[in-house]
């Protein structure tokens, strides 16, 4: 039994460090591709620490099988010699830990100033992100847009992110960008990222923060600077207006059902609420509900119907909110109308 309970020891060891280490590089949220210099930075002191510390788990378990095997007990042999301490080799295995300690801690020390903040120079942009039971809010100071849960960027431009939170502290991460960072009620924290190239990134909240923390996604787009000028100058423009009998329903449901009184849209005089996301060109994002749906006509829909089924805890559905208040019931008419009114704002 225990020659078994051998073997097997070191096979569940292996798989640990297997499942420790099992961070897909094709999953989109893995720590082991990074797509700008801060990601970059981290990974390499990443890569730099597993393989001083795998080497030094190597020598001392090749050490300690060697001593078990060469110094196992023999049939006829009596009890060993017995000795206290060996001065030499406690100092010698206290400085050298301390040693490879300091080794690490300068390239730890540098990683951690460069990641503080962007070069001096390079080409730079601010943001500011806010984070709430369950979702980003997100405003581009230099420019007057205001989005949520997408944050669109030009490819090669260090963007400097102020954070804070409205409720409870969260964490903004994206991991093929940059870290981790808290996001505190009251206080305001500062980091930076950079895509080097165009794409799709994948955040999410990585501080438990309620009942629906797993669900508290974002996207980072990156975009040529022309595409991102663009795309800036759509946003500053107010909400369009209903094109058809479906979508001057809807716009009139939004104001009637109290929409309003969460949602703001501009170019709407009614609509000025700031509890929820900002609305005035939410068909251009990519997904709704900071992130876990498509932007479909499908989602959007089932989304109004009841948020609960995708998002538990919500504010739409909390409270005596939404639909457990019969002002804000809505038949099959009022879903369609108000979907086909929400899929005309781009």
């Amino acid at each position: 039994m225990m020659k078994r309970s051998l073997f097997k020891s070191p096979a569940i060891a292996i798989l640990g460090l297997l499942l420790a280490g099992g961070c897909n590089p094709d999953n989109p949220q893995s720590i082991l591709v990074a797509s700008g210099p801060v990601a970059q930075r981290q990974l390499d002191l990443f890569n730099l620490l597993l393989w001083a510390v795998t080497i030094i788990f190597v020598l001392v378990c090749g050490w300690l099988v060697y001593t078990v095997i060469r110094y196992r007990r023999k049939p006829g042999q009596g009890i060993p010699e017995q000795v206290h301490g060996n001065t030499k080799l406690e100092i010698t295995w206290t400085v050298i830990p301390a040693l490879l300690l300091a080794a690490v801690a300068v390239p730890t020390v540098a990683a951690q100033f460069y990641i503080t903040e962007p070069p001096a120079g390079s080409d730079q942009m601010r943001i500011e992100v806010t984070g709430h039971q369950w979702w980003w809010s997100v405003v581009y100071p230099d420019s007057g847009v205001v989005t949520a849960n997408e944050i669109r960027v030009p490819v090669g431009k260090a963007v400097v992110v102020d954070l804070t939170a409205e409720d409870v502290i969260h964490s903004f991460w994206i991991p093929k960008l940059a870290g981790k960072i808290d996001v505190v009620p009251g206080k305001t924290t500062s980091m930076w990222f950079q895509a080097d190239e165009p794409g799709e990134y994948l955040g999410q909240c990585a501080e438990f923060c309620g009942e629906s923390h797993a669900w508290m996604k974002f996207r980072v787009i990156a975009q040529s600077p022309e595409e991102y000028e663009a795309w800036t100058q759509a946003q500053l423009a107010d909400a369009p207006q209903p094109a058809t009998e479906a979508e001057t329903t809807g716009a009139q449901l939004f104001i009637t059902k109290a929409c309003i009184a969460c949602h703001k849209i501009e170019g709407v005089p009614a609509a000025a609420g700031v509890i929820g996301p900002n609305l005035t060109h939410v068909a251009s994002r990519t997904a709704i509900a900071a992130g876990v749906l498509d932007n479909t006509e499908e989602n959007v829909r089932a989304w109004i119907k009841d948020p609960s089924e995708f998002k538990p805890g919500n504010i739409m559905n909390r409270d005596g909110l939404a639909y457990t208040n019969p002002q804000f019931a809505l038949n099959e008419d009022d879903l369609n109308n108000l979907t086909a009114y929400i899929l005309s704002l781009k």
